[in-house]
């Protein structure tokens, strides 16, 4: 049998990992099943389809979302994606073969218009604008790239309770410049990761900075650890999913390359036998844990389970997706 112990293990598991925190994405994901119940409709939808390993994809995904942001609040135009690797139906019945392709669709219409501009947000702000009658202007967005100096860079990198990853650049520097657009993705990806810091330092200016460690040449990536302040060299490469697998690797994140969590995310290893003994015990024993869980009893998990996956296929902030994706993958466990 179950200990009461056990029990409470298992909920203040569940429970502790039940929290948010900030920032948002407001383009929509639609899928297969959800595509016609958005497209066609009340209101007009661009939709970029996409595939997750296409790099021009991820060179219009910044973009994408600005785009997203600056037309949030227009209720008569939704901005959509679809990721053609998972959601081959629809990709397929609009005939989409490239990547990116983006579609536009008419306000009651599955009969779209093709976008041929250029990939930025301001094209394609006023090719919205053109077709649904709007005057809306590209929001800037903030950077998360913390921008160091004298005399900020010992409180920031050197805290202890921080893994911190530092670029050292000139303004002047081609490969500084290269790396600047993909170095901003890197920081809006984790951006919501509170021991996670995305920082860079003009070398050029505060050369003795860079002397003091050991900077010679631009851009110099370096990392400081929670637990290694002396600092070491960033080899790894200079993709985003370079960056991304790096911080998940080092620093025990679990984010995509968009900032969404993956499904490892409140996961705790260390009490997976503890789950699965769960999972195979007998029925009575079960219900303790999901009566005090939920009135619904076991049914609980599974509804909830379906629950929070509709609502990560709405047009939700960052903090939520968080939120309601470690709520999700935690209660998968027990399935």
């Amino acid at each position: 049998m179950w200990s009461s112990t056990m029990i409470l293990v298992i909920a203040s598991l569940i429970l502790q990992f039940l929290i948010s925190t900030a920032s948002a994405n407001d383009v929509v994901v639609l899928t297969d099943d959800t595509f016609e119940k958005e497209v066609g409709n009340d209101r007009a939808v661009l939709v970029k389809f996409y595939a997750p390993w296409c790099g021009h994809c991820k060179k219009l995904a910044p973009e994408y979302e600005k785009l997203a942001a600056s037309f949030k609040k227009i209720n008569t135009i939704l901005i959509g994606k679809v990721d053609c690797d998972e959601q081959k139906i629809i990709c397929t019945k609009f005939k989409v073969y490239g990547y990116p392709s983006i579609l536009w669709f008419p306000k009651g219409s599955l009969t779209p218009k093709k976008f041929e501009g250029a990939r930025t947000a301001e094209a394609l702000a006023g090719f919205v604008n053109m077709e649904a009658g709007t005057n809306v202007k590209i929001i800037s967005l903030p950077s998360s790239v913390v921008v160091l100096s004298p005399d900020n860079f010992d409180k920031i990198v050197l805290d202890e309770t921080k893994d911190v990853l530092v670029e050292f650049y000139a303004p002047w520097c081609g490969h500084c410049k290269a790396l600047a657009y993909t170095y901003e993705k890197v920081a809006a990806v984790f951006r919501l990761e509170e021991e996670v810091v995305i920082a860079n330092i003009d070398a050029d200016e505060y050369k003795d900075l860079a002397e003091k460690y050991g900077v010679t040449s631009y851009p110099t990536l370096k990392f400081f650890p929670k637990n290694n302040k002396t600092g070491e060299d960033y080899a790894g490469g200079h993709e985003l999913d370079d960056f991304v697998a790096f911080f998940n690797e080092k620093c025990g994140t679990n984010r995509d390359e968009q900032g969404q969590l993956t499904s490892k995310a409140g996961i705790v290893a260390s009490l997976d036998d503890l789950v699965k003994e769960f999972v195979i015990a007998d029925d009575d024993e079960k219900k303790i844990l999901f009566s005090q869980l939920e009135e619904e009893g076991e049914d609980y998990v599974k509804n909830e389970i379906q629950r929070l996956e509709g609502m990560l296929r709405k047009s939700i902030s960052a903090p939520k997706a968080d939120e309601f994706t470690l709520k999700k993958n935690i209660l998968s466990t027990f399935i």
